[in-house]
């Protein structure tokens, strides 16, 4: 079952930011770090692309096909691509999905149909769940069930009737409203087709939909930071959903930053200045609050100003890899990460943990929240994951190239040694592991597909 779950040597010069557009996303940039030569080499990068090509084909299940037992056939009427191969995860999750989606390995008819997959699944009522949970009207599923069509909006189950209880929030994860919107705006970039936004799906247009789910999350005025209480919980990203955090929420408010500029895009696209100006400045908004409310006196983000509030090394990178963090704000947060990687704090055989070793908060967890499920060092409460590799290692080689390539090379060695394609006792990429010997998730899609996508890029702009 899913339940998404220092002192640094010298002194540090100083280096720019680096841009790059992808071939298939909107007129705005996503901040790549400045490398003086790419991270990884030539040979090691062919590696990866061909790693990811075949965990990707490995995690689709066409139309017709078998899910893993005991979860039927697809049934959705084109094909589905999982987190994984083998008998990972047995439906369509949404976020691991978009998240692998800059690969450019899905094409243009499987993107149509997993997008209006989502659309025709959009809460379309809100209401209560047996469990007791809320799902808001225009909440976007966790997961899609293969068999039936059917929405799952909590995680921790693969059960229509059982979902939303205290263990998994009593309101949907607040991620995938924004990564609907980039399944939108990736479809849309890469094939052209710019009149799916006025296709009406049970009633209403794409483009409508697109604006109900941006704020199906909770936030705050003026700030427009996304934002929990204990009462009305939700998952803030699916990589943690076995992790209870509460208050304002980095992650969430990063992915909603990224939503916004498309939103604005879009609706550039449709000659509507207006609303482009207008999610323009949520975004702008976004950008400017996000270091206030979150910086520490280190320079890292914390994951949140309530329960849960430690020092975020997923949500850091990647407020560095958008240029959220900039600067010199950027670089002190990229000491912290550098300095934390050669003490041993931060990463173990490429994998990197949510929070530093010296973070954990307590002798028996690593978050303050995680629930009896995930106990120290296992999952998302301190194993080490590959998903933000790409992330790390762009942010650490702002200050220390040495460091980043480092990284990147153990990274691949894992790759390598773990490599699903060598036979049925092999099962890397794994989801997640932990010395000496726990592991879970066998041929994980984005331990392959985040980091690809970052590291291509960066050898592109070289």
């Amino acid at each position: 079952m899913r339940f998404k779950r220092k002192i640094f040597r010298g002194l540090l010069k100083a280096q720019r930011f680096g841009r790059f557009i992808f071939t298939t996303s909107f007129l705005y940039t996503h901040s790549l770090c400045a490398q003086e030569a790419p991270i990884i080499n030539i040979e090691d990068l062919d590696f990866l692309k061909k790693l990811t090509q075949t965990v990707l084909d490995s995690a689709r299940v066409r139309s017709g096909e078998a899910m893993p037992a005991p979860f039927g056939m697809n049934k959705t009427g084109g094909t589905l691509i999982r987190p994984g191969g083998r008998a990972t995860y047995p439906a369509f999750w949404i976020r691991d999905y978009v998240m692998s989606l800059e690969t450019g390995f899905v094409t243009a008819d499987e993107q149509k149909h997993m997008l209006l997959l989502t659309a025709a699944t959009q809460c379309d009522q809100t209401r209560i769940t047996k469990g007791g949970g809320m799902i808001p009207y225009g909440a976007i599923a966790d997961h899609i069930l293969a068999d039936n069509r059917m929405p799952v909006y909590f995680a921790g189950t693969y059960d229509v009737n059982e979902q939303g209880t205290h263990e998994f929030g009593f309101f949907p994860p607040y991620c995938d409203q924004f990564y609907f919107i980039r399944m939108a705006k990736h479809y849309m970039a890469a094939t052209g087709d710019w009149a799916v936004l006025d296709k009406v799906i049970n009633g209403t247009t794409l483009a409508d939909r697109l604006e109900i789910a941006f704020r199906v999350p909770p936030a705050r005025t003026g700030t427009h930071i996304v934002h929990s209480i204990e009462a009305y919980r939700a998952v803030d990203f699916g990589f943690r959903d076995a992790i209870h955090i509460t208050g304002d929420l980095l992650y969430p408010s990063l992915l909603k930053y990224e939503a916004a500029l498309e939103l604005s895009a879009i609706f550039k696209k449709k000659n509507n200045p207006a609303k482009a100006a207008q999610y323009e400045t949520i975004a702008a908004r976004l950008k400017s609050a996000i270091p206030k409310i979150f910086t520490d006196a280190g320079g890292m983000l914390r994951a949140s100003t309530g329960k849960s509030g430690q020092k975020d090394v997923w949500g850091t990178a990647l407020a560095i890899y958008l240029k959220i963090l900039s600067g010199k704000a950027a670089e002190k947060a990229a000491v912290v990460l550098s300095g934390a990687y050669a003490t041993g704090t931060l990463a173990y055989k490429g994998g990197i943990r949510h929070v530093l070793t010296t973070d954990d908060f307590s002798s028996t967890t690593a978050w303050e929240g995680a629930i009896p499920g995930a106990p120290l060092n296992q999952y998302q409460n301190g194993a080490y994951w590959h998903t933000p590799v790409g992330w790390v290692a762009c942010a650490i080689g702002l200050v220390d190239q040495q460091n980043a390539r480092k990284l990147v090379k153990e990274y691949i060695a894992e790759l390598r040694a773990t490599d699903f394609r060598k036979g049925g006792q092999y099962a890397g990429p794994l989801e997640c592991f932990h010395p000496p010997s726990y592991t879970r998730g066998p041929v994980y899609l984005t331990s392959v597909s985040c980091p690809y996508i970052v590291l291509n890029a960066l050898v592109k702009k070289h």
